[in-house]
């Protein structure tokens, strides 16, 4: 399933959608980590977008837990730690250089 897969997905903003709650330590955590590297991204507070929480639940089964980072090829973290979310940014622009992807 892709982003686009997705009815509930912002498909103005084909890039990163952070899906969190302004309240959440890991989201701002997250987000402090997106911005030092020049990541954009499309923020969603899940406590104002009904519509979306029901993306996050499906994507986690249930579950509704932040922040899911949704890319628009459908990969997604939720509660990524720095350093996993660093790797995974890292693997997105070792693959986009080389065409992989």
């Amino acid at each position: 399933m892709t982003g686009a897969d997705h009815p509930d997905h912002y498909p103005a903003s084909p890039g990163l959608v952070v899906y969190g709650t302004g309240w959440c330590p890991d989201v701002r955590r997250s987000r402090a980590v997106l911005d030092a590297a020049g990541v954009t991204y499309h923020y969603v507070d899940l406590d104002r977008d009904r519509a979306a929480t029901r993306l996050v639940r499906r994507l986690q089964h249930g579950r509704r837990r932040v922040p899911t980072l949704l890319w628009p090829d459908g990969t997604f973290l939720v509660e990524p730690t720095d350093e996993d979310l660093r790797t995974h940014l890292d693997q997105r622009e070792a693959e986009s250089s080389t065409g992989d992807r």
